[in-house]
């Protein structure tokens, strides 16, 4: 490997540009390789057989790129799939909840963390187990919020729609007295200002794309794998279906133009 090479990022969808957008900030000479399966979105309600299969194929298409380190983005991929991720990869592997998980368990004073995601992050418990593990009297209250995801992808960030729909699926958190909240898909950034609404800004939000950039800026420090350059950096994004459609959300995601987007074939919905 060489420091010159790309980051690889891959989600589901469109999701992980919250996380390409924190990689960004932190790291702005890096090169970055996103890949948004937008062909087979979503992950959450799928079965973990399915979603690892599709994992290895995301992950094939970042390796074709010559990519020195794979982000999954994918709060479900990380869940059930990191491990075949970092065994077909052989290059770093950072997956979104651990790093969400630490950064939860640091800034928690009452030791009472909720977590909202996917159907499946939330029933897979990967939150709650890695959560438990850093400190075991943490107690975890998870909440799945399916709809957050296309009203984040619909752009309907301040609507009054979106901030019924938070309300209902905030309650039952507000009454286990949470003080910290694990935003645990790449979606719900984009919706932070209604749930900070809802939550009076009693609850300290956690973005777990912002954790992880973190992460990999110290790991690739360790590794000596920064990119010494200081040119502007090349930024590449490829999907599965509608590269229209993507670039058009993806810059409401990313806050900035995409350029180009390319479409990998193969990929069947």
């Amino acid at each position: 490997m060489n420091n010159a090479q790309p980051i690889g990022v891959f989600d589901s969808g469109i999701g992980g540009m919250t996380v390409v957008r924190a990689l960004i900030r932190l790291l702005p000479y890096e090169n970055i390789v996103y890949f948004g399966d937008t062909a087979r979105v979503p992950y959450g309600p799928k079965s973990p057989q399915v979603v690892r299969e599709y994992a290895l194929q995301d992950t094939d298409v970042l390796l074709q790129h010559d990519v020195k380190f794979i982000v999954t983005a994918c709060n479900t991929v990380s869940a059930v799939a990191l491990d075949i991720v970092q065994k077909r990869a052989k290059i770093p592997v950072v997956g979104v909840i651990l790093p969400g998980a630490e950064a939860a368990v640091q800034t928690s004073k009452k030791k009472r963390i909720g977590v909202i995601g996917t159907l499946g992050t939330i029933f897979s418990n990967a939150y709650t187990n890695a959560i438990r593990q850093l400190d075991p009297n943490v107690q975890v209250f998870g909440q799945p919020c399916p709809l957050f995801v296309p009203l984040a992808e619909e752009g309907w960030i301040d609507h009054k729609a979106t901030e019924l729909i938070a309300k209902e699926y905030l309650f039952p958190l507000t009454l286990k007295k949470i003080d910290t909240l694990v935003l645990g898909c790449t979606h719900y950034p984009i919706l932070r200002n209604v749930i900070n609404k809802v939550l009076q800004d009693s609850v300290t939000l956690i973005d777990s794309g912002e954790a992880t950039a973190v992460v990999v800026k110290k790991m690739l420090a360790e590794l000596n794998l920064e990119n010494t350059s200081k040119l502007k950096p090349n930024l590449q994004f490829y999907v599965s279906d509608v590269p229209h459609k993507f670039a058009e959300i993806g810059e409401r995601f990313l806050g900035t133009k995409l350029g180009k987007v390319h479409r990998v074939e193969g990929f069947l919905s």
